[in-house]
């Protein structure tokens, strides 16, 4: 009898991830699906989501969607919140029953902070909670994308060839080991696809004339795992509504790059636009925004016709 409690015990805490020994031996599962997407050669597709309830977390969790961009830009900033938000899209049931802890839809962070801002201590308490990304608005030159992916890296380990950009991310992982349900949590902590085993996405915005300029220094800056456009911020920068052709030619430029240097690019899109975006070479759009409880009608219809155009059947 004590055999056989002390037997469906550890079934339990299997499933609920606290045994740690069944669950941790995955090295070869990628944690971050968005990541593994990307690298299979296929888009990813998201959605900017301000609305931080228990609801909407699992709701997104079991959306379709790749990633979801939790914005506290243009949010109130509360990691109290964040950190609620996030559990809320672990979805124990689903870690189950594929018997890993990859999550299906990667919870990425867009900060307050500027690319010309500190990001230092932002970054930090983000990923120390467990997110899998973080998204620097408005950065304007490859000194800033440096240092946003400084922010996000742990230094690294004596004689690594990888020891570039320097990390300057503290030491404090328990919390973010327990979220991600994996005992190498540092080794995995690092930007890909400078880490070829990284589960963390570094994204550039680039939303203003001199960061179009300066697109080549940030795409390239080494640990920046994507670029994403911001077409309303853009056509401000210059002046124009961003359906003129010098933004959209702006536009092009960037995703050109992108595509020259092998880095995915995102941009905003709707059921109109979507086919030309995918057509055009954009890997990371989005197909949504806000979403006040899950995804809506016509974000449903977008990310429909999006996964259709790019052949994704997974």
């Amino acid at each position: 009898m004590k055999k056989k409690c002390l037997t469906a015990l550890f079934s339990v805490l299997t499933v609920a991830g606290l045994a740690a020994t069944p669950v941790m031996a995955q090295d070869d599962v990628r944690l971050n699906r968005s990541i593994q997407t990307l690298e299979n050669g296929d888009p990813v597709f998201g959605l900017f989501t301000g609305n931080f309830s228990l609801a909407n977390a699992r709701a997104l969790a079991r959306s379709n969607l790749d990633y979801i961009l939790i914005d506290m830009e243009h949010t109130a900033w509360s990691m109290e919140t964040l950190q609620e938000f996030l559990l809320g899209m672990t979805d124990k049931m689903a870690v189950a029953r594929q018997g890993h802890s990859q999550m299906r839809t990667t919870p990425i962070v867009r900060l307050p902070a500027n690319g010309r801002n500190d990001p230092e201590w932002m970054v930090k308490q983000i990923l120390d909670i467990g997110a899998f990304g973080i998204m620097f608005p408005y950065v304007e030159s490859g000194e800033e994308a440096l240092r946003a992916v400084k922010a996000m890296r742990y230094p690294q380990p004596r004689g690594s060839d990888i020891a570039e950009p320097a990390g300057v991310r503290g030491s404090s992982p328990g919390v973010a080991s327990w979220y991600w349900g994996a005992m190498d949590y540092v080794q995995r902590a690092d930007t890909w696809p400078l880490n070829p085993r990284g589960e963390l996405l570094a994204v550039m915005q680039i939303e203003s004339v001199k960061g179009v300029e300066n697109a080549e220094d940030i795409i390239t800056t080494p640990g920046v795992s994507a670029v994403f456009v911001g077409p309303a911020d853009l056509s401000m920068s210059m002046g124009l509504p961003s359906s003129h052709q010098e933004v959209q030619d702006a536009i092009a430029g960037v995703v050109e790059l992108c595509k020259k240097h092998n880095v995915p690019c995102g941009i905003t899109t709707n059921p109109r636009d979507i086919r030309d975006r995918l057509d055009q070479g954009f890997l990371f759009p989005t197909v949504g925004y806000w979403g006040d409880a899950g995804i809506s009608g016509s974000t449903a219809e977008n990310l429909s016709i999006a996964r259709e155009h790019a052949g994704r059947d997974d």
